[in-house]
């Protein structure tokens, strides 16, 4: 498995930082590696969805939960990617960190790109959290 961690110190309640994070249909907005999402169901907490990545536009099979203004696991059910990307809040007086991290392999012949996909998603998630940061303090 690849580890790929990522975090930004947003000043902003963990309320503002929430809001923007679990609006998951928004999630293209900020992540530029998710290119589509198609949302198959919603009970409470949990999320079933179809997303499309910006590698070679694959999909990939998310079931995603959330636990309010804690944190987001997405678990990759099907596709090129197995694992999972977990995005955390914590409130630091009157800070929010936001940490991102991703526990993934690349499934089947798609492993041998695990390098490269590895400094993209690291890049992406980097630009995704000044993105969010950018978007709660303005």
């Amino acid at each position: 498995m690849t580890i790929i961690q990522a975090s930004v110190d947003i000043k902003a309640p963990i309320d503002e930082v929430w809001a923007i994070v679990s609006d998951l249909d928004n999630e293209p907005k900020f992540w530029n590696g998710t290119k589509e999402i198609r949302n198959i169901s919603k009970k409470g907490n949990l999320v079933n969805r179809e997303i499309t990545i910006a590698f070679r536009d694959q999909k990939c099979l998310q079931e995603i939960t959330l636990y309010p203004k804690e944190k987001i696991q997405a678990v990759f059910t099907k596709g090129i990617i197995k694992g999972t990307k977990t995005i955390n809040l914590n409130k630091k007086d009157s800070i929010t960190q936001l940490d991102v991290i991703w526990d993934i392999k690349l499934s089947g012949m798609m492993g041998m790109f695990t390098g490269i996909v590895k400094k993209h998603i690291k890049s992406g998630t980097e630009q995704a959290l000044q993105s969010i940061k950018h978007e709660v303090e303005r």
